[in-house]
């Protein structure tokens, strides 16, 4: 029997999606600068739990509001336990990574997410690569190269410890897609899918906190409002219309706007 989900499919990204995905893409850049104002107040671990707390709230609370049947079995617990901690893993590495690195570079590599992604839907997903994705693997490489040269230049061990945790959090990035896309939980709702992630992060937060910094460093209204921009925008906004655009269109094509991320994150920066 074909789902409502799989009737919605599409087999390549189209204009509605490619601009959904630019204005994400801006989001997310400068979601890069508002976690590292953030860290001016709150530790990168406690960061990450209370914008997975905050953010999951209020996307249950929409759940409520439209009816959204989330504790149904769909059989999809166990590829949502995977992605969970997946998810919680690489949001660790990403808010650790840009305390010891800068905005532009984290950026970029954890917009490296495409090239891996292109690679894993190669061999697990069907989706072949060719000489236009080639192409964007090939850039995807260069900028990576260019960005630990530049490190290895300046040989800042503290910068380098940043860069690696960037890059791993754009490969588990990469990961939590493909699982998604392989599993059953392409056919369920996006909250649903986002709630999976956001309690694996802050389960994951709340087993590292006790090995992390002071939770709380400097509160005052800066930190807390970018702190609450995360929470409210990026992760019950912004995170719940991307996996709904993962259940519905080639991941490699959507992966392939993430190199929009680092340009808007250095604007936002400037």
């Amino acid at each position: 029997m074909t789902t409502a989900t799989e009737m919605g499919r599409r087999d390549a990204v189209d204009m509605a999606a490619a601009t959904i995905m630019v204005g994400l893409t801006f989001s997310w850049g400068l979601n890069y600068v508002a976690a590292k104002v953030s860290y001016a107040g709150y530790d990168p671990v406690f960061v990450s739990i209370a914008r997975s707390i905050l953010g999951g709230l209020c996307v249950l609370g929409w759940c409520r509001l439209r009816g959204i049947k989330l504790f149904r079995p769909d059989g999809t617990l166990v590829a949502g336990v995977v992605v969970g901690v997946l998810f919680g893993v690489e949001f660790l590495c990403l808010y650790i990574g840009l305390e010891y690195t800068t905005v532009a570079r984290n950026t970029l590599l954890v917009n490296t997410m495409p090239f891996w992604v292109l690679i894993g839907s190669h061999f697990l997903l069907g989706e072949r690569i060719n000489a236009r994705k080639l192409g964007g693997l090939v850039l995807a490489f260069c900028g990576l190269a260019a960005v630990f040269s530049e490190g290895i230049v300046a040989g800042n061990n503290a910068t380098l410890t940043g860069d690696l945790l960037s890059l791993g959090s754009g490969i588990l990035w990469a990961m939590t897609s493909i699982v998604i896309k392989r599993s059953k939980l392409v056919d369920t709702s996006a909250e649903k899918l986002l709630l999976y992630q956001l309690a694996g992060a802050a389960v994951v937060g709340l087993l590292v906190m006790p090995f992390a910094g002071a939770p709380i460093r400097a509160v005052t209204a800066l930190p807390t409002l970018a702190l609450l921009f995360q929470s409210f925008y990026i992760v019950a906004f912004t995170y719940v219309l991307w996996f709904w655009l993962l259940t519905r269109y080639p991941a490699a094509g959507l992966s392939s706007f993430a190199f929009l991320s680092p340009a808007f994150g250095v604007l936002c920066g400037a």
